[in-house]
């Protein structure tokens, strides 16, 4: 089969959702992809930075394997012997008194919107009627019914009929716009949500002290604090989690993606037991969540982080890239922002020389990237990265960039 025999196959049997660049992959090591043809590309996408462990990390693609041989699923109807094992773990990793283990990222952020709505009603005692929480603008936090009613981007929620009641949207990075909603419906506000930093909307980093400020506005207001770091969580931004770099210490953390280094669908809530149980037994739970498999898989990939100081690698390697992001002379760059590894360039499209035609020729040179909002390229790459595999990859965003002079 050749690239476009697999590209049609796809495009007969399956949905149409997404848009993927042209560029089939069959094998992934470290920060390398190779396509059906056997060209090597660096991976600057890490699968929306869920492969954050790099491709196929030996020591997560032991531990599934060995537990796969074992011990699959039980469901929650039955402990198993996998289960408490990483809850402790995994509170204790991130700080907190319990977890409430799901599979997908979007799985995880519902989760919190349930437990803030639910302490809202028993702890904070708002009507059940009218519990609302605040979310921002520019914000991505999944594709259910609910999430989507947080989004202002039509391509999310748009003819999608009735949506959810309950939300308020404000700008993203305006605590004045915080504080102005919290003083008229703070009595019946249960939580404020937000990315730290917000991916998809093209890896829009607050101004400094926004989240410590917005963080403060809410401990005021009895309001609690979720943050949804599934994309810049475990390590992408330089420190563990992107709050961490204000000093936040979320009411509610939501994590996916790179808690299984890529290798399978792991996702959790985290919260301490005032919020967390406030949910009983037969309220919520999800029949894959916290399986054996998931669980040995996230303990390994969570050490990972750990064992080879992925986050500091990540703060190095980020300063590096836009240096010589910024250090690219071409009007085709308007802009070079990110934290970390987690980067992206604002380029000024015209006719022939936008964003995608940029990325296809990244990917001619052998760097893949994608596009987001029509003029944004994010660029993501396994934290295990070195600066020689970056130099590399960077010389080849260059040749890409003196092709559109």
């Amino acid at each position: 089969m050749t690239p476009n025999d697999y590209i049609a196959r796809e495009d007969k049997y399956g949905a149409h959702n997404y848009h993927p660049l042209p560029v089939v992959l069959e094998k992934g090591k470290g920060v390398k992809v190779w396509d059906v043809d056997g060209k090597e590309y660096y991976d600057f996408l890490s699968a929306y930075s869920a492969v954050n462990q790099g491709h196929c990390h030996p020591k997560i693609v032991k531990a599934l394997t060995d537990q796969a041989q074992i011990l699959t699923l039980t469901s929650r109807a039955f402990y198993n012997n996998i289960l408490g094992e990483y809850e402790e773990f995994v509170t204790k990793y991130f700080g907190y008194d319990k977890v409430l283990p799901m599979n997908t990222g979007a799985e995880a952020d519902e989760t919190a919107l349930k437990l803030a709505r639910r302490w809202g009603v028993v702890k904070k005692g708002i009507p059940n009627d009218q519990v609302k929480i605040i979310c921002c603008e520019g914000n991505f936090h999944g594709r259910t019914i609910t999430i989507i009613t947080m989004s202002n981007d039509p391509d999310s929620f748009a003819n999608y009929g009735p949506l959810t009641p309950g939300f308020i949207r404000i700008p993203y990075n305006d605590s004045s716009a915080l504080e102005e909603v919290l003083k008229e419906h703070g009595k019946t506000t249960a939580a404020f949500i937000l990315e730290p930093i917000q991916g998809e909307a093209g890896v829009f980093v607050p101004d400094e002290g926004y989240l410590k400020k917005t963080y403060e506005l809410c401990k005021k207001n009895n309001v609690l604090f979720i943050a949804d770091e599934v994309q810049t969580g475990i390590a992408r931004t330089g420190k563990m989690l992107a709050c961490d770099h204000e000093g936040v210490r979320p009411d509610i953390l939501i994590l996916g993606k790179a808690v299984s280094g890529g290798v399978m669908p792991v996702s959790c809530v985290l919260a301490d037991d005032e919020i967390m149980l406030t949910i009983k037994p037969g309220e919520h739970g999800s029949t894959f969540g916290g399986n054996p498999v998931a669980c040995k898989v996230a303990i390994a990939a969570l050490n990972v982080i750990k064992d080879e100081k992925l986050a500091e690698n990540a703060e190095k390697m980020g300063k590096i890239f836009r240096d010589e992001m910024k250090a690219i002379k071409t009007e085709m760059i308007e802009l070079v922002r990110g934290k970390g590894l987690l980067n992206a360039i604002v380029i000024r499209n015209k006719p022939g020389k936008t964003a995608w035609d940029v990325c296809l020729a990244m990917a001619e040179k052998g760097v893949l990237a994608k596009p987001t909002h029509g003029n944004i390229i994010r660029f993501a790459p396994p934290l295990v990265i070195t600066e020689a595999e970056l130099r590399d990859a960077i010389s080849r965003i260059k040749e890409a960039f003196k092709l559109f002079e």
